[in-house]
């Protein structure tokens, strides 16, 4: 594969650490886990418990925001700017192109996982809580949060190649909270025994990503087992989707006329 994605990829994560929004959303994070720890002491013999749900939960917010509105704007941002007419006049592909800045995001994106992963180990720590191995857990969550992540980008992604920002946050939302709750509106469709309803509902289930799959928030804080088959299939699960985004928003892009 060319490396003409990588210079994109770099320049987009020096973007993306640049701008402030990041900054003020990994004090919020970091101040939601300061809040655990107290709320933690005062819930005398659940502070683990409490601490980690929090954790892991601002881990997910947080990412999801920077997912989702730095995202939509990948595309439009440099059409804005006219850097996407000089970017294409070198040799470099519109799919490159695209490479690119979804690998640059997802970089950021990771680098910023790190950094809060390690502030809600350092509220572990504050606290006297020795680390245990249940810990591992956490990991485990921690990965899907960032595998999550990188599907809620390429939808966002592939929605802006070919839609505005706030039309693309919109749908990108939509899907992410459709994907969240797929199995109870698969369910609800059993239960109307409507065939219409019932039809629509289960090619939705099998339409959207799952994103229920990736959330074990609950079973890493009680320290609960996570099977092995589950890491696996939600990899490839995720990779698959990423793919088959990709390879659309490349089409749709390619397609698309910009002068």
């Amino acid at each position: 594969m060319s490396a003409a994605p990588v210079p994109v990829a770099l320049n987009t994560f020096r973007e993306a650490v640049r701008d402030r929004v990041l900054y003020n959303l990994i004090f919020f994070a970091l101040l939601m886990m300061g809040a655990a720890i107290l709320v933690g002491q005062i819930s005398i013999g659940i502070d683990r418990l409490v601490i980690l749900n929090l954790g892991l939960s601002a881990i997910s917010i947080i990412g999801l925001v920077m997912a989702v509105f730095i995202g939509v704007g990948l595309v439009s941002k440099e059409m804005e700017k006219r850097t996407l007419y000089s970017l294409l006049a070198r040799p470099i592909r519109r799919w490159q192109f695209l490479l690119g800045k979804y690998a640059g995001l997802v970089l950021t994106l990771a680098v910023n996982t790190l950094f809060m992963t390690l502030g809600l180990a350092a509220a572990l720590f504050y606290v006297g809580r020795p680390f245990v191995r249940s810990d591992g857990l956490v990991l485990v969550a921690v990965y899907f949060i960032l595998l999550e992540l990188a599907l809620v980008t390429a939808l966002a992604l592939f929605f802006s190649c070919f839609s505005s920002p706030m039309l693309s946050t919109l749908f990108t939302l939509g899907i992410y909270l459709t994907g969240c709750f797929a199995s109870d509106i698969r369910t609800f469709g059993e239960f109307t025994k409507n065939p219409a309803i019932k039809t629509f509902t289960r090619v939705l289930y099998y339409l959207v990503p799952n994103f229920h799959n990736f959330n074990v928030i609950a079973a890493a804080a009680h320290g609960s087992r996570i099977p092995l088959s589950l890491v696996g299939n939600n990899t490839l699960y995720a990779t698959f989707y990423v793919a088959l985004l990709l390879v659309s928003a490349s089409a749709v892009f390619s397609a698309r006329n910009l002068k």
